[in-house]
């Protein structure tokens, strides 16, 4: 079953010295990311569509419990009176507000006792094939940049967090520079060996027609040119769904695309919807890639540039791949897959390396914009 999802190490496995490193310094990016933060700033709902700080960390905590002490390592729970508080299907973001979870320094508490556990029986029984070890540790790498979404909400980021996603992109417009990508078959999806999320497997060969996509993603100097254009009263530029949500909501550009950041309107565009983006494509004559483009693009030797600034909507919805086998548990991909999500590629500024691979799929409903999305444009055809 490991090899549809998290494919065994074998001997390139990290020893229990080095993942309890990897383990430690993933622990140290997370403390530091809160270490400015009042105890009411970590317990506060900053957001409905957020969770609490506190209740991210006492996730952290047992989720490390559940498959790195129990289900790896054979222990009983630390705290299984916290299990169900801390499963995310049991308990869903609308209520983790509402309900009686660990404080600011019982969570921390928390992530330290079962860290101490986890070491020891690591050090004792190694990591196996690292599949666990790796799920885990990536799990608590997302959370971090989940929570700097909470963080930015709130406008709580720590100084120099968006750094590099204030950086100016070079070179020209990306609606002006286009890489062209014949047609041709690809190979889509993690391979076999190493780790890869289930959704990422198996890989396949699909036929992809003959597409351009911008080099670069889409800055927020032309998000305002589409803006104070009438990019929001256009209805010929919005999908009949998507105009639906901007009417009910009143939605307008987002307060930060305004700002740019400090690259101003060199800055790739951030927070922006999918239904933003669609409609953002269809005014420029253009579309959204699909994620099997997005892929090959990125894999080709002269692919698109500056990958992982902001995720990059496409126009996919998230199903599994042909032969897809839910691993380790249905709810990490499988209860998604449907015609509700949209594919994001590529990573953020938030993102760490180890996560955002090229085949790494992250997904969100089309209305969402708390994520450090953006878009890349793309179009039919190649030119002569």
């Amino acid at each position: 079953m490991a090899t549809t999802a998290t494919a065994t190490h074998n001997a390139a496995a990290p020893s229990p010295q080095e993942a309890i490193a990897d383990l430690v310094q993933a622990r140290e990016r997370t403390l530091a990311l809160i270490a400015g933060l009042s105890d009411e700033d970590l317990e506060r709902v900053h957001s409905p569509i957020m969770s609490p700080l506190v209740w991210d960390l006492g996730h952290i905590a047992a989720y490390e419990d559940l498959w790195l002490g129990q289900r790896h390592a054979g222990l009983e729970l630390l705290r299984p009176d916290l299990a169900e508080l801390y499963d995310a299907f049991e308990t869903p973001r609308a209520v983790r507000g509402e309900i009686e979870a660990l404080g600011a320094a019982q969570a921390r508490e928390y992530l330290a006792a079962v860290r101490a556990r986890v070491a020891e029986a690591l050090t004792q029984q190694g990591i196996g094939d690292g599949a666990v070890y790796e799920m885990v540790l990536r799990h608590e790498l997302q959370h971090s940049e989940t929570m700097r979404q909470t963080l930015a909400i709130a406008e709580l980021l720590p100084d120099g967090e968006r750094a590099k996603l204030d950086a100016p992109l070079r070179g020209l417009d990306p609606t002006e520079e286009w890489v062209a990508i014949p047609a041709g078959p690809f190979a889509l999806g993690a391979g076999p060996e190493g780790f890869a999320y289930d959704n990422e497997r198996p890989r396949h060969t699909v036929d992809v027609a003959a597409f351009q996509i911008a080099r670069q993603p889409v800055r927020n100097g032309s998000w305002m040119h589409f803006s104070e254009g009438g990019g929001y009263e256009r209805r010929e530029w919005w999908s009949a769904e998507g105009w639906a949500w901007k009417e009910e909501y009143d939605i307008t550009h987002h307060p930060a695309v305004a700002t740019g950041g400090a690259g101003g309107p060199q800055s790739p565009v951030c927070h922006v919807s999918w239904f933003e983006a669609d409609a953002f494509a269809r005014a420029h004559g253009a579309r959204l890639p699909t994620e099997a483009e997005w892929e090959k693009a990125a894999t080709w030797k002269q692919g698109i540039e500056a990958v992982g600034l902001v995720w990059e909507w496409t126009g996919s919805r998230f199903h599994g791949y042909p032969g897809f086998s839910a691993y380790p548990y249905r709810e990490y991909s499988e209860v998604f897959f449907g015609e509700d999500y949209r594919v994001l590629r590529g990573g953020s500024w938030a993102t760490h390396p180890r996560v955002a691979t090229l085949t790494f799929r992250n997904w969100d409903l089309p209305q969402r914009r708390q994520i450090f999305a953006g878009l890349r444009l793309a179009r039919d055809g190649v030119e002569a």
